[in-house]
């Protein structure tokens, strides 16, 4: 097991500023080479005093900004066109990158593609649902309406 200065939020795992331990080979493999995160040191320490207090600021000023949207995009069903075969069958699936895409070209506002959460595969046309962590206390779920593209 390995200590990870976490430098942004990994869902699962933790927040900005969290220090987790994790296996060797999931750090070295993945946390690192992505970014989210940096081996834990002595001098490490005053990185994380940094990025939590950081995060705090922001923060602040979020929370109302989130609760915001969580509003808005629960009033709407938003709309997402793509390919697909005979009886409605998609050709691959839904991405959280593609829900990103039709929020933002919906109107409803910018939504990162990694707090996107889709909990079953998405490959028929039809109505389905989707959470978006905008924050760890705001969590918004919205309805997806999958069309075909025509």
């Amino acid at each position: 097991m390995s200590k990870v200065i976490l430098i942004h939020e990994v869902t699962g795992l933790g927040s900005a500023g969290d220090v987790v331990d994790v296996k060797n080979g999931y750090a070295r493999n993945y946390l690192v080479p992505q970014g989210f995160g940096v081996p834990w040191t002595r001098g490490g320490e005053k990185q994380v005093e940094q990025i939590r207090s950081a995060r705090a600021t922001r923060e602040l000023k979020t929370i109302e900004e989130a609760k915001d949207m969580k509003a808005r995009l629960e009033a709407v069903t938003i709309t997402l066109p793509v390919k697909t075969g005979q009886g409605g069958r998609l050709f691959g699936s839904v991405k959280p990158a593609d829900v990103a895409s039709a929020v933002e070209a919906q109107g409803v506002g910018t939504i990162d593609k990694r707090k996107v959460e889709i909990p079953t595969a998405i490959k028929l046309t039809g109505d389905h649902e989707a959470t978006i962590r905008l924050r760890e206390d705001v969590v918004a779920t919205i309805a997806l309406k999958v069309v075909s593209a025509k």
